[in-house]
């Protein structure tokens, strides 16, 4: 987390902007002000509060509606006079009902869902919940689960010839199934992702 005291506050009255983001999808869920109570208080309750300027005095979002925002991480800017804030919204973060106060455009970032369920099969690779498929592979170990890919990846290129739909359900299988093989090594998909990225610079 940030060192309150290390921010820059000289301008603009005492306030800096704060883009509050969604963590798990990262869309932009609104923008508002804070001031050096209003950071620490954050800090402190891990609920973000905001100094409002209208009402003049510090405010925690959702205070009334109840659709606080769970705070994840703070990062301030190069010149420690911004900050990019990452919670988890408790409800619609605009007073119009909206996910977003930016809800002109339509927002669409299917690929999150993948760090949700990678954060799950960690869950479940710790706790070893009764009952769930997963579980049970964890349980069966490295090489059961190496085996299961492999299945997967042969089911994959056999489904190519077929159909569209019948590649799809396959495919997804097969990641799926890598993720849980990656997980039980304590890898995430960002380590195939940083791979490529060497790959790509060379």
């Amino acid at each position: 987390m940030i060192a309150v005291d290390k921010l820059d506050f000289s301008s603009s009255d005492g306030l800096i902007p704060a883009v509050i983001q969604d963590s798990r999808t990262k869309q932009v869920l609104m923008l508002g002000y804070m001031d050096r109570d209003a950071v620490q208080k954050t800090l402190d309750t891990k609920k973000v509060t905001f100094y409002s300027r209208s009402r003049q005095r510090l405010w925690m979002k959702g205070e009334e509606s109840g659709n606080v925002l769970h705070l994840v991480e703070i990062q301030e800017d190069c010149d420690k006079d911004a900050l990019l804030v990452e919670a988890i919204p408790a409800g619609p973060t605009c007073h119009t009902g909206e996910t977003s106060c930016f809800h002109q455009k339509p927002y669409s970032n299917d690929l999150a869902f993948l760090k949700e369920l990678e954060e799950l099969l960690y869950e479940r690779k710790e706790q070893l919940p009764e009952g769930s498929y997963t579980s049970k592979m964890f349980r069966a170990g490295r090489d059961k689960l190496a085996q299961k890919v492999g299945e997967e990846a042969v089911e994959t290129v056999i489904a190519v010839k077929n159909s569209r739909e019948e590649f799809t359900y396959e495919a997804s299988d097969l990641l799926f199934h890598l993720m849980m093989l990656l997980s039980s090594e304590d890898m995430t998909l960002q380590d195939l992702v940083s791979e490529l990225e060497t790959r790509h610079k060379k």
